[in-house]
């Protein structure tokens, strides 16, 4: 295995999840009893540019298909999350009905939908049909197709370029940065947020590793990258969603946009960590060890004690936790979901069912895993019912924990 940025042979490895199901290979009744592809699910570590990454075992055209089952608007504090950036965006650059966004997977318009009401030209790039088709039904134009420079050559170019949590998600990432220099304006900036690799290795949060997210970013190699391609990373901020990520700040290496405090800061502190030397990733598989150990423990305690585990959030980072950890549908009844796409299938592997949220009420469990993490307060208010019967919530991730 090759780098996908640099080409240096890989052979250090991070963690080694062992073989996985796609984590949103969601299956129907009929496919219960039909073999299931595993891929392996082993990290490594670039020694030359450190960039982490999976290989790319299953192709991103088939991840990212016509039934694609996330909808970013299922959440609304990720809907939240999306606002507040446009307001805050807008004012800054001072985008105007004579400007042009371009989102680079812009799912089903969570996002865009605010550039429009504010009728600021934009387009949305978005590979999966079935998010697309939603994001039109919202007035919103967009191109169904994979980002790369061959596209970017054929785009009106963009006074902003924006892509929230796609960075991580493409194999061809040296095509991908490539794209995001030829679409942009001379003067325009592009804004990236990506899960923040130093939170992954800290928090244990090996739950975030899955076959679509090919590559796990830190700021340093994301500005060896940038800089490869003509782009520098002039301003980073740390945002708390999914567990700790970054939002890059970039624009073209020739404008004289000067580098702001909090790049310097950043990188000492992924220096701190050890993050530009192989000391910086050893260690991260015992502590996924030690979560899998307690979670399963918890598990069949609750078994042992004939109490009632149901999940929330048939989440690709529950898919993760729950096929490392081995559990199957005898300890976990099942998993309630919004996600119309999810509800009536089962999840890969554990072959749990995926339910509505009324079955909750109708089972009444002693405990709710969240499986969803990230958003863990906003489903902890969703479910707060669950008091009624003293029922409880449990995270695994970074810790055991009973809520």
């Amino acid at each position: 295995m090759k780098c996908r940025f640099c080409s240096h042979e890989l052979i250090h490895p991070l963690i080694d999840l062992v073989n996985a199901p796609p984590s949103n290979s969601y299956l129907t009744v009929e496919q219960l009893n039909e073999p299931e592809i595993f891929y392996p699910l082993k990290v490594l570590v670039c020694e030359k540019c450190f960039l982490v990454q999976v290989d790319e075992y299953q192709k991103s055209d088939k991840i990212f298909d016509a039934n694609y089952a996330y909808f970013s608007s299922i959440s609304s504090s990720w809907v939240a999350h999306a606002k507040s950036y446009v307001e805050m965006i807008t004012q800054k650059q001072k985008l105007t009905a004579y400007s042009h966004v371009i989102e680079i997977a812009s799912n089903d318009g969570y996002l865009l939908q605010f550039f429009k009401s504010k009728e600021i030209p934009c387009l949305g790039i978005e590979p999966t049909k079935s998010t697309a088709d939603v994001a039109r039904s919202k007035g919103i134009d967009i191109i169904e197709d994979f980002f790369g420079e061959e596209l970017a050559k054929t785009l009106r170019k963009a006074d902003l370029i924006l892509g929230n949590n796609v960075l991580a998600h493409v194999p061809k990432i040296n095509d991908f940065v490539k794209g995001l220099k030829v679409a942009l304006k001379p003067d325009g900036i592009i804004t990236m947020e990506f899960p923040h690799l130093l939170n992954l290795i800290e928090k244990s949060q090996f739950d975030t590793i899955y076959h679509e997210h090919f590559s796990y970013l830190s700021l340093g190699a994301t500005i060896t990258i940038f800089k490869a391609h003509g782009l520098k990373i002039y301003d980073v901020e740390e945002l708390p969603t999914h567990g700790g990520s970054l939002r890059i700040y970039a624009t073209h290496n020739e404008n004289d946009t000067q580098i702001s405090l909090h790049v310097k800061t950043l990188l000492e502190k992924e220096t701190s960590a050890h993050l530009d030397s192989l000391g910086g990733y050893t260690g991260f598989q015992e502590k996924a060890n030690n979560i899998k150990y307690d979670f399963l423990n918890f598990l069949l305690q609750a078994k042992a004690h004939n109490q009632k585990v149901v999940g929330y959030g048939a989440a690709a980072k529950g898919n993760t936790l729950l096929n490392y950890c081995g559990i199957k549908n005898d300890l976990i009844d099942f998993v309630a979901d919004k996600a119309p796409l999810k509800v009536g299938k089962y999840l890969p592997s554990s072959h749990i069912p995926i339910v509505e949220e009324n079955h909750i009420k109708a089972l009444k469990p002693n405990f709710v895993v969240i499986f969803p993490w990230n958003i863990k307060e906003e489903i902890i208010e969703q479910l707060s019912y669950i008091k009624e019967w003293e029922g409880q919530f449990v995270v695994a991730v970074p810790a055991l924990e009973i809520l």
